[in-house]
Parts: structure tokens; C-alpha cells; sequence
């Protein structure tokens, strides 16, 4: 009798374990599938003010609008990101020298960015606080890089500051907009951040995708933490 009950237990155990990797197989294909989609869409009826921001752009400094740099992906996989150029040229190396203050090395560690910081251009300054500098993000989407909700690509050298919550982080791809996005953004501490995108990857699903999706129109019209 008390094999029978172990049994069918372990049945049903098993039977809830493929239920569980069906429906996340059912969320990755049809999450991919509308990627594909709004993506294409996105970049025909936006090419028009790619257009414009990047002559603006190259008019203020005349380098190059796009930026490329190299992100982690899921699974810790490195990829190049292109978003709009909002700082100056050789933004890190001017970083290099500006981390030789103590203060500023703090808030940067704190936050891992700068407020008001120096290196932002005029256009830069619109574009980021308007989050038009994430749109060639469209293009890692259609890729496959990335996906439109996410949470944020960050930078190989953000790594070890990522700490324990490194693991659960790379579970997912990037996005273009994610928890942390809707929830705060530059208002929030780095570790802060780290926790909220920890949460996602553990916790990802339709319900928290179409919630994350709208949600984004919303702070990106109230220019809600955007710097």
C-alpha cells in the first residue's frame, strides 16, 4: 500500500515536472515570436527618426551615432549591443580618469553611473531622457540577443558587482525594457537593480510580460527615471 502511494506520487511529481517545461516551452516560443514581429514593425515605422537622430548626432561632434559594446547575454554569452552614441567620444577612457576621485568613484560604485555626468552630449541628453537611445536595441531583438522585456544587458566589467545575483540574471535574455525599467530605474542603487532583475528571471511569464509591456509606455511618456 505505502508503495503504491510512493508511486503515484512520483507520477504525479513527474507529470507536473513536464507540465512546467511544456508551458515554459509554449512562453519561450510564443515570447520569441512576438519579438520577431513588433521588432520588424518597429524598425519600418522608426527609420525615419533613426534617420534624423543620427544626423543629429553626427552634426553635433561627427563621429559615428551608433555605439557598439559588448553586453552579456543569457547564459553569460557576450554579444554586441548598438544603441544611439549619447556621450562623447571615448566615453570610457575620460570614465578612467574621472574614477581617480574618490567621490565620484563612489557614486559610481554605488550606482555604476553617474548623475549629471559630464560625458553626456545635448542630443544625448534628449535621446536618453526620452529612451530613444535604446531603439537600435530592435535590431539585437530581431537578432535573437535580446528580447523586448528583460532585464538589462549589462557590461562584462559589471560582473563581479553583480555578485550572487549574477546566476539568476543570466537565466534570461536581455531586454530593451524589463522590471528594473518599470520599477524605478536610475532611482534605484545598482544592488537594488541586481535584486529586482533576480526576481524576473525566477518569476518570468506572460502575465509578468504583458504587465511589464504596457507598464513601459507609461513611464517612458512620464520620462520616469530616465537620465
Amino acid at each position: 500500500m505505502d508503495e503504491s502511494r510512493v508511486l503515484k506520487a512520483k507520477t504525479n511529481v513527474e507529470i507536473i515536472s513536464i507540465s512546467k517545461r511544456s508551458n515554459k516551452g509554449i512562453y519561450i516560443f510564443i515570447k520569441r515570436l512576438f519579438d520577431i514581429i513588433i521588432s520588424i514593425i518597429g524598425l519600418i515605422i522608426l527609420s525615419p527618426l533613426f534617420i534624423i537622430i543620427g544626423l543629429l548626432i553626427r552634426l553635433e561632434d561627427g563621429r559615428a551615432p551608433i555605439l557598439k559594446q559588448d553586453r552579456i547575454g543569457r547564459d553569460g554569452k557576450i554579444f554586441k549591443l548598438y544603441k544611439f552614441r549619447s556621450m562623447v567620444y571615448k566615453a570610457d577612457d575620460i570614465l578612467k580618469e574621472m574614477l581617480k576621485d574618490p567621490r565620484i568613484k563612489e557614486e559610481y560604485k554605488k550606482n555604476m553611473k553617474l548623475h549629471n555626468d559630464p560625458r553626456i552630449t545635448k542630443i544625448g541628453k534628449f535621446i536618453r531622457k526620452t529612451s530613444i537611445d535604446e531603439l537600435p536595441q530592435l535590431f539585437n531583438v530581431l537578432k535573437g540577443d535580446m528580447s523586448l522585456i528583460g532585464n538589462r544587458p549589462y557590461l562584462p566589467r559589471e560582473k563581479d558587482d553583480m555578485g550572487n545575483y549574477y546566476k539568476d540574471i543570466i537565466m534570461s535574455k536581455p531586454g530593451i525594457t524589463g522590471y528594473w525599467q518599470v520599477s524605478g530605474r536610475s532611482k534605484l542603487s545598482f544592488k537594488e537593480r541586481c535584486k529586482l532583475e533576480s526576481f524576473y528571471s525566477k518569476n518570468m511569464g506572460f502575465k509578468m510580460d504583458i504587465k511589464i509591456f504596457f507598464k513601459t509606455f507609461y513611464v517612458v511618456f512620464k520620462k520616469m527615471g530616465a537620465e
